[in-house]
């Protein structure tokens, strides 16, 4: 390919995420948080009178809890100020909770999510869409063979209206409860959005579902919430794509992620984030898995100012399985600070932790984790590899596992590797015809391949393509 036509390709993958759109809401709720915006966000929506309660209750318990502060090495959040965000901001479409038809919203919308791909990708690997802008899924769409079978693919807003009970029993009760932590408890205040998934006992959804995430506003906070629940013998695989433009105030984003797993089923769960350099992704991602059912987490991290991002699994029943395999790539002025945490409360319980990161130009990578084997989870097994790739001296890699055993009958294997770009690689590259650029990029895919390996064809494009730009410092 000529340099003309890479230039090109450059330029069309920047402006599919770099591009901004005048700003049209139908509501928008006033900067900073207190009970009256709490109640004005409930009301906009209708909710019923238990999910103000919860609301209210999460917003007495962020305002109790401290900032988290203390932990090495973390990213610092001086700059978060809840009281400077616009927490909930309704876009202007007619139909509320969103629309199944393309045509039905807005151009602005439209045309922002034909840049994302998202109509295409649709079309070619999706059993069925979610597309949330600012606080509100405005398109909702899911293939009419899988609703035949029982499968719920819709936004939480609906769900709280037409599933009230499944909602009641899992929503921030048993799995991210608001006391978690301080952006779990804003989370539970201020949640508007995201997806509802709910797969039948033995049913098995064949291709992915997916929700793409898109805040277009500055200074603009936003919480979708993800609840997933897979009946006993179920499999799905959701996927999510986030990204926002670059502004000068900062951006929000502090979702929050609920799976759970029952006997004998299967989830992945995959994110392929490019968040804004101006954005701090403060997310709290957790599932539970009963017998015999397996967990997948499977997550590439570009974008933001800053992230705290530790997916977490409960491994409840016995022969209950966990795979994480992360990817992090922080530039300069980034704090991308990920991790994950697996806790064995059973025996005959197997995770895996698979974790890469790359850091150029003063960029800060982090790996935070944990795994817990509690008593009398016999037989239990873990592995954790970990493994950084720095590009100069100016970049910082580190990696923070910690292990909690408290079984002796188990099986514990961890492994760390943290290395510069060796300049032999690349020469051997370049003798071979490539040049610097084209050597490292090299270097870099065959790094990633374990990620990239686990997601459909078009979205590891996507994944390598955005590194690639990172690489070149093409977006941000």
């Amino acid at each position: 390919m000529s340099s003309d036509q890479d230039h090109l390709k450059e330029t069309d993958t920047e402006a599919r995420f770099e591009f901004k759109k005048e700003q049209k809401s139908a509501f928008e709720a006033d900067v900073g948080l207190n009970e009256e915006t709490i109640r004005l966000i409930s009301d906009d929506k209708d909710e019923p009178e238990w999910m103000l309660e919860r609301r209210l209750r999460s917003l007495r318990q962020f305002q109790e809890m401290p900032m988290p502060t203390d932990w090495p090495g973390q990213p610092d959040l001086s700059e978060v100020d809840v009281d400077e965000i616009v927490p909930y901001i309704r876009p202007d479409i007619e139909t509320r909770g969103g629309t199944d038809d393309w045509e039905d919203l807005p151009d602005e919308i439209k045309d922002t999510f034909d840049k994302l791909g998202i109509p295409e990708a649709e079309k070619n690997a999706l059993s069925g869409v979610g597309a949330q802008y600012e606080s509100e899924i405005v398109y909702q769409n899911m293939q009419e063979r899988w609703e035949e079978k029982g499968v719920v693919f819709c936004d939480m807003d609906k769900a709280v209206q037409e599933h009230p009970e499944i909602v009641k029993e899992y929503f921030m009760t048993k799995c991210v409860p608001p006391s978690d932590n301080k952006f779990a408890a804003l989370h539970g205040a201020v949640w508007s959005g995201g997806s509802f998934v709910y797969v039948p006992e033995d049913v098995t959804v064949e291709m992915p579902v997916q929700a793409y995430f898109r805040m277009n506003s500055e200074g603009m906070g936003q919480f979708e919430h993800t609840l997933i629940v897979a009946e006993p013998n179920s499999e799905v695989h959701y996927i999510e794509g986030c990204s926002a433009p670059q502004y000068g105030k900062f951006n929000l984003h502090s979702g929050g992620v609920e799976v759970f797993v029952k006997e004998g089923a299967h989830v992945q769960y995959s994110t392929v984030q490019n968040w804004s350099k101006n954005t701090y992704n403060l997310n709290t991602k957790r599932a539970i898995a009963e017998r015999d059912a397996t967990m997948e987490w499977v997550s590439g991290s570009m974008g933001s100012k800053a992230t705290m991002l530790y997916p977490s699994t409960i491994l409840k029943g016995p022969g209950a399985t966990d795979n994480h395999i992360t990817i992090a790539f922080a530039g300069e002025d980034q704090n991308i600070d990920t991790g994950a945490k697996v806790y064995h409360n059973a025996p005959n319980t197997k995770s895996t932790i698979e974790s890469k990161s790359i850091s150029k130009d003063g960029g800060r990578t982090n790996y935070r984790g944990l795994v817990h084997i509690a008593d009398g989870a016999e037989n239990a097994s873990t592995s954790v590899e970990c493994d950084a790739l720095m590009f100069d001296n100016e970049s910082t890699s580190d990696t923070m596992p910690y292990m909690e055993i408290e079984e002796s009958k188990v099986d514990v294997a961890h492994e760390a590797t943290v290395g510069k770009i060796g300049d032999e690689d690349v020469f051997y590259l370049q003798s071979r015809g490539l040049d610097d650029d084209d050597a490292k990029q090299m270097i870099v895919a065959g790094f990633i391949e374990p990620i990239t390996e686990e997601l459909p064809i078009e979205y590891a494009v996507e994944l390598n393509r955005l590194i690639e730009l990172e690489m070149e410092g093409s977006l941000g």
